[in-house]
């Protein structure tokens, strides 16, 4: 019997493989008196309390103790997050973990009175002092953030009771999770050996794309039987927490959940609209993918399991750490040598935490704070989708860089709206690169199948998710009832209208939106349809070798939060309130499938 390969330790990484977080603490002795030493600093910052309008000195003495304190919160928060990732059984790191938690809490209760007071100065006033005070000035656009939210942020005591209820308004979605994740079971299922596998949520994902369509089908039936049982206690938790985001938009005098939740990042509703018009005129293309399925699959009926199987089978593409370090150099050449100099940095220094150990967290990610490295958290395979996740995650952290490079504290950061468009250009680049290069039509079959799965799931998928969260709120704000029956009526009729005539209908698929978590996260999925779009355009531009669009792009890069998000993407050459950029994705996404359709023949 041949033995089982196991997992390293964490000691057994080589330390080439591993990220240095020394970088940030020569030790942990250093972290805990930095963290002693914030603790002590806190009292200071509350005595500011009550003064901020009595002049702009004072407000700038202000504004500069809370921005250091918080520097070094979140310095002090990253090191033992980081730690506690890289090996979660360590008790002495999920230790340190616990200690930066409750930092946070407490430097977020000393800083509280800070927006409220602003806000309280009159606004002739704050003007006046940013004006006279050349110190100031540099926080304009600070303050311009803070005060858009004036004659929508209640008195102090109005808004300390809203707080005080924050775990009122949070319990339909913790009794969601709860549900949907511990106390829900689900049946057993066969796989593809006939071995019996209790069902989960990451084995249905799995099991979705097996080749056997048994495999599938049970998978698909077995799933909804559970969610069936419990789907009025699901609408109750959805349509509680859609009356919640409704109630706290009117109260804080906003005509809408949508108005206010967008609000937040300052993104107009005309990029929400606009979003949503211009995938529904664009879905002929979706069905065209759809039809296409159906007739390699070679099915009488194509149902909802047999959406996520591959339709091309593999491809001979794999890549060991070392030459997806020199792809990824390679593809993102079209960015500049500036750019590149960033990437080879991160592989040089230890950015880079790169193989799974024992206890490590799983998945990848960007992280870091502004005075540390962009560090990147990888668990590497060696197949495609680990270069694509490779250069995704280099795509975050070199945006983390230039703009901390580029901007002051106050503007060293950027909001969820920009984020996920510097990581999903990078992948649009890698597959231009790759198509570039391949002339296996079974490769090149494989790549372009790999894009338009990603741009299905992404702009078509959670844009049909942010119509319908968008019809809850509508209908809880009119006053309508949100039952079991109403919520999947309208979930199933807006799905067959997304996948079109060739998707036969199975009524199980009419509940999937008792099992969607992002349904209450109040109008967040858009944005991913948003990202994804914007990154195929700027690509397209960048790998047609437009040198001003690559300026314009890092230009983006750099701008961090000295902007509002929309103007930041203006600058960047996609004007988001527009249909253009959203017009030349859906034209790539069609030239791809056209050759898809014709290698496939």
């Amino acid at each position: 019997m041949s033995e089982v390969k196991q997992l390293p330790t964490r000691d057994e990484v080589a330390e080439s493989q591993t990220w240095d977080l020394s970088k940030i603490f020569a030790n942990d002795e250093a972290w805990e008196q930095a963290l002693k030493g914030v603790q002590v600093e806190l009292p200071e910052v509350a005595e500011y309390a009550g003064t901020l309008a009595d002049s702009a000195d004072q407000l700038l003495a202000a504004t500069q103790v809370i921005l250091d304190v918080t520097r070094k919160v979140e310095k002090i928060y990253v090191y033992a997050s980081m730690k506690s990732d890289q090996d979660t059984a360590n008790s002495k790191y999920q230790g340190y973990n616990a200690q930066a938690g409750m930092l946070w809490a407490k430097a977020s209760g000393a800083i509280a009175y800070f927006e409220p007071e602003v806000l309280a100065i009159e606004p002739n006033t704050l003007n006046e002092f940013i004006s006279s005070n050349d110190k100031l000035s540099a926080y304009k656009h600070f303050f311009d953030k803070i005060t858009e939210a004036r004659g929508h942020v209640l008195t102090p005591n109005e808004e300390k009771l809203l707080a005080g209820a924050s775990d009122i308004f949070s319990a339909s979605e913790n009794t969601f999770g709860v549900l949907d994740n511990a106390d829900l079971k689900f049946g057993i299922v066969q796989d593809e050996e006939g071995n019996d596998v209790q069902l989960s949520n990451g084995v249905y994902s799995r099991h979705l794309e097996s080749t056997n369509r048994e495999v599938r089908k049970q998978a698909f039936t077995t799933l909804y039987e559970s969610y069936d049982q419990f789907q009025h206690t699901f609408a109750s938790t959805l349509s509680q927490h859609v009356h919640g985001h409704n109630y706290l938009a009117a109260v804080h005098n906003y005509d809408s959940a949508r108005q206010s939740a967008l609000a937040s990042n300052s993104i107009p509703e005309s990029v929400f609209e606009t979003l949503i018009d211009q995938v529904n005129a664009h879905l002929p293309l979706l069905h065209r993918y759809v039809a296409l399925r159906k007739r390699i699959l070679g099915v009488d009926e194509l149902h909802t399991y047999d959406l996520y199987t591959p339709i091309t089978g593999e491809a001979s593409l794999t890549y060991d750490y070392q030459s997806a370090v020199a792809t990824a150099l390679d593809a993102l050449k079209p960015l500049g040598d500036d750019y590149l100099d960033v990437v080879q940095e991160a592989f040089d220094n230890r950015w880079i935490d790169v193989v799974e150990n024992k206890g490590k967290r799983s998945g990848a990610y960007s992280g870091g704070a502004y005075d540390t490295d962009p560090y990147i958290l990888l668990n590497w395979q060696d197949n495609l989708d680990n270069l694509f996740t490779l250069v995704h995650e280099m795509g975050h952290s070199v945006h983390s860089y230039l703009t901390r490079k580029n901007q002051p504290y106050q503007y060293g950061d950027y909001s969820i709206f920009l984020a996920e468009i510097a990581s999903t250009t990078n992948e649009n680049i890698l597959t231009e690169y790759l198509l570039e290069r391949e002339t296996d039509p079974k490769v090149r079959a494989y790549i372009l199948n790999h894009y338009l799965d990603g741009f299905k799931g992404t702009v078509f998928r959670q844009t049909q998710f942010a119509e319908f969260e968008h019809w809850l709120h509508e209908e809880d704000q009119a006053g309508q009832p949100l039952t079991a029956e109403i919520l999947s009526d309208f979930y199933g009729d807006l799905n067959q209208r997304y996948y079109g005539p060739d998707l036969a209908f199975d009524e199980q698929i009419a509940l999937e939106w008792a099992r969607i978590p992002h349904f209450y996260y109040n109008y967040y999925v858009y944005q991913y349809a948003t990202g994804m779009s914007a990154a195929t355009t700027l690509a397209d531009n960048i790998t047609r070798g437009d040198a001003q669009a690559v300026e314009a792009y890092k230009n983006y890069l750099k701008a961090g939060n000295s902007d509002f998000p929309i103007e930041v993407m203006k600058k960047a050459g996609v004007d988001m309130t527009q249909p253009a950029y959203l017009e030349q994705a859906f034209k790539v996404f069609e030239e791809r499938l056209n050759e898809l359709e014709a290698l496939l023949g």
